[in-house]
């Protein structure tokens, strides 16, 4: 086998469950060629809160995707969401050194250094740091600045910073299975850029990952992530809010939220009934259909509402030709993207794996660990650059994540 094989691991630890992919990378093309699941037991809102149930999980997600593979992860990839992450903005500009107002690289490292100089909080750390475009006197430039003539160049960039300590123990309980944790990956990057494309990206879109105990989002404008964000609020929400009001166990409410929850309410007869199991067994009951869907139908609104707020003036329909893009185990809920086209006012779909993906991985569940896997991918052909042929889809996955 060339020695130039590496097989990527992609892992997200979540909330519902643990995804596992292995990906066998050449050097030119990536093969997905394992994948493992696991149902997460010690994982709350994205966060591990038993170490011992997390890393037991997660390790047998490891080993499925290992022995489907038939092959040793090298390293790994790591998805990172939960409402400990935050997010700031932060732009620097400096007057262009030569004599004939060309730029040249020792200006754009110091401008970026510059704009990610920004001291975070005391056990905060930061997890990216995701650069917007470069303006050369006040003209937006899409792609690197150098050679380009001008008196003043600008930089901003969108950093994301997490707690120390919840980032450390997801990286422990990958480095107890014996692997190393190359990168850690904002959940709504990898999931983001998995459903949405280079076009929508440019003209600006709001893509939105509904997990069970976290939605992850992130607002692209001109070709980059703009703006992200992370509540601590998913799908288990709903099933809560259905086994409190409905006064059920979860398993019971989660059982009607999957066959009769809906975004948006349409059950016109308030006497209109639904079995729990249909089996008219010991134990079966009755339940209204409109109830059901006002519970469910008022969490998915709150929710949307929620994201649409927390992005402020920074989303505008406007400003976001290519709508709005749900994608998430959860998003699959019905009506959800008539729903979230009323919250934002504008388009909104259900986001799609890009046509290569397998049939077997192309749930929205699976999004957010196959854009791990590709920004994996992007990060060891950067390594390459120098010698790779430009173009194609390694180039752009390269580009999509902008070198810091």
């Amino acid at each position: 086998m060339s020695s130039k094989t590496t097989f990527i691991g992609a892992v997200e630890i979540g909330t519902s469950k643990i995804t596992a992919l292995v990906g066998e990378y050449t050097g030119r093309e990536i093969a997905i060629i394992g994948c493992g699941e696991s149902t997460s037991r010690g994982v709350i809102k994205g966060s591990v809160v038993d170490f011992r149930a997390a890393t037991e999980c997660t390790h047998n997600a490891l080993e499925i995707a290992e022995r489907d593979a038939n092959e040793r992860i090298d390293h790994v990839y790591l998805a990172q969401t939960g409402g400990h992450l935050e997010g700031f903005y932060n732009e620097a500009s400096v007057n262009v050194k030569a004599a004939d107002n060309m730029i040249e690289m020792d200006d754009i490292r110091t401008v970026c250094d510059l704009a990610k100089a920004k001291d975070l909080p005391l056990g905060r750390m930061v997890v990216h740091n995701i650069r917007r475009p470069f303006r050369v006197d006040g003209r937006l430039v899409p792609t690197s600045p150098e050679n380009l003539v001008g008196q003043k160049l600008e930089v901003g960039y969108w950093t994301v910073h997490g707690q120390e300590q919840r980032l450390a123990d997801n990286i422990h309980v990958i480095r107890g299975f014996n692997l190393e944790v190359r990168e850690l990956v904002l959940s709504s990057l990898a999931s983001g850029h998995m459903v949405t494309s280079m076009e929508e990206r440019q003209n600006g879109v709001l893509a939105i990952d509904i997990g069970a105990g976290t939605t992850d989002y992130v607002l692209y404008r001109n070709g980059a992530p703009h703006t992200t964000g992370v509540l601590a609020v998913g799908g288990a929400h709903f099933t809560n809010d259905l086994s409190i009001g409905l006064r059920l166990t979860e398993g019971q409410a989660e059982k009607l939220k999957l066959r009769f929850g809906r975004a948006v309410s349409q059950a016109r007869d308030k006497g209109e009934k639904v079995w729990l199991d249909g089996n008219f067994a010991i134990g079966d009951r009755q339940f209204s259909r409109h109830a059901i869907e006002s519970v469910t139908a008022a969490r998915a609104w709150e929710l949307l509402d929620v994201v649409k707020r927390r992005l402020g003036h920074a989303f505008s329909p406007e400003a976001c030709a290519g709508g709005v893009v749900l994608t998430g185990g959860a998003a699959k809920m019905p009506a959800l993207v008539e729903c979230a086209s009323k919250v934002f006012g504008t388009s909104a779909r259900l986001g799609e794996a890009p046509t290569w993906v397998n049939e077997n991985l192309r749930d929205p569940g699976y999004h957010t660990a196959l854009g791990i896997l590709y920004y994996g991918v992007s990060s060891l052909s950067d390594n390459a650059a120098a010698t790779r042929r430009k173009g194609g889809f390694l180039h752009n996955v390269s580009r999509l994540f902008a070198p810091t």
